[in-house]
């Protein structure tokens, strides 16, 4: 990295950290040179700050990002640590291509750092044909949160991590005045309306000012896109709710969708391994990585007792209070002569009370069909059916004389004819 990038270019980086990195270089561009071999002297040991590869671990390789974040190891990883993206997308390739590699955790611990690199990293990360988890301890802000969103999941290792100061930041030295105490007058000669036009040997004009202004507005726009898109959420969700420069710890980071949940190394690892076991396919590539929206690492009842026993009385409470309310709402739904039947629900601890309501209707419905059966068991034969008795309808007089009358008025013959005719004399 050159001496003056560390001082001008944009940053995805803690502020308070990039005032640190460079106080240390502005010291070394006036040349009061940092003496490594005198530093290690006074340490009584070297400074062995050189990247450190991978280690794998029951399949599952650890890549370390520790410390500031720029491009290349340079001056300040030499002194106290660093994260070169060239080298740990060098390593990350190389665990991809490992076979005895199955899944990558990418153990987090950085305040950012340099904008040029990171991008080209997270990519590599999002599009990793392995599962990808990035697991934070202390702090995975800025530039590191940029890489380690790309992963697959994200995880916090305790409720004091930070994560976030999602932003850009670049800034404008004028040396002008520092050099006139030394009598020096440093001129600039350049072609081109933008060459120089926020020089470090004059104040920052208007017109300065508002090149470094687009520059960084056109990368956290980048930044933000790119938190979107590997978080799985919209632009919008990343502005109003994690892309303001703020820092959030532990759950906060939950809560805003920063992170999935809690976690540490070895559970990270046994998850790893049981997926691996269980047949899940590699969740690889920012298009097919699912998010979990709040959803953590199975913790035991132990840890959360340890670490967090008012959130465990809390669950408890909240879980007693539902169960009573299930219970209640079953017994409700109660038919004489189904006790037993609801004894059971009550307490095989799922059944609702639409699922009591369902079985007490299909038990008495079975039991009434059951006793209009024994009814009809029980019920005497029927008589069998006996014809009508013939009874012969005997005529009066009266009947009589009428038909004949009748009869003879028909035929024009006399009333006496026409009861022989009929048989009625």
């Amino acid at each position: 990295m050159k001496l003056l990038d560390v001082l001008t270019a944009p940053w995805a980086i803690e502020p308070a950290k990039l005032l640190e990195i460079q106080a240390i270089y502005a010291t070394h561009l006036r040349g009061d040179k940092i003496d490594i071999a005198a530093l290690e002297a006074k340490l009584g040991r070297p400074l062995a700050n050189e990247p450190k590869g991978y280690e794998t671990i029951d399949g599952v390789a650890v890549l370390a990002l520790d410390g500031v974040i720029a491009k290349r190891a340079n001056l300040f990883s030499q002194i106290s640590g660093g994260v070169s993206t060239e080298l740990v997308g060098r390593d990350f390739k190389a665990a991809l291509a490992d076979p005895a590699v199955h899944s990558i955790i990418l153990a987090i611990d950085s305040p950012g750092g340099t904008v040029d690199g990171t991008i080209s990293l997270a990519d590599l990360v999002a599009g990793a044909d392995k599962p990808v988890v990035a697991l934070a301890s202390g702090t995975m802000a800025s530039a590191a949160y940029w890489i380690g969103s790309a992963a697959n999941t994200v995880y916090i290792t305790d409720a004091t991590t930070v994560v976030g100061s999602i932003g850009v930041v670049a800034t404008h030295t004028d040396v002008s005045k520092a050099q006139a105490t030394q009598g020096i007058k440093t001129t600039e000669i350049a072609a081109g309306k933008y060459k120089r036009i926020a020089s470090s040997y004059e104040p920052l004009s208007k017109e300065g000012r508002q090149t470094i202004q687009d520059q960084v507005d056109y990368t956290y726009a980048l930044f933000v896109d790119a938190v979107a898109k590997q978080r799985g959420v919209s632009a919008d969700k990343v502005l109003a709710d994690m892309a303001d420069g703020r820092i959030f710890i532990g759950q906060q980071a939950i809560d805003a969708g920063l992170v999935d949940g809690v976690a540490t190394l070895d559970a990270l690892i046994g998850q790893l391994n049981q997926d691996r076991a269980s047949g899940k396919p590699p969740r690889a590539g920012v298009a097919h990585k699912p998010k979990l929206q709040g959803a953590a690492m199975p913790i035991t009842r132990e840890q959360l007792a340890a670490e967090a026993p008012d959130v465990l009385a809390a669950v408890q409470a909240e879980g007693a209070a539902q169960e009573r309310a299930r219970i209640q709402a079953i017994e409700a739904q109660a038919v004489p002569g189904h006790d037993a039947l609801i004894a059971a629900l009550k307490f095989d601890g799922h059944s609702t009370a639409g699922d009591a309501a369902m079985a007490v209707l299909a038990a008495e419905k079975q039991q009434r069909n059951a006793q209009a059966a024994a009814l009809a068991a029980d019920a005497p034969a029927p008589l069998p059916l006996v014809p009508a008795a013939t009874v012969e309808v005997t005529k009066t007089a009266a009947q009589k004389a009428s038909e004949a009358q009748a009869l003879a008025k028909s035929k024009g013959i006399s009333v006496v004819a026409a009861l022989k005719e009929l048989d009625f004399a």
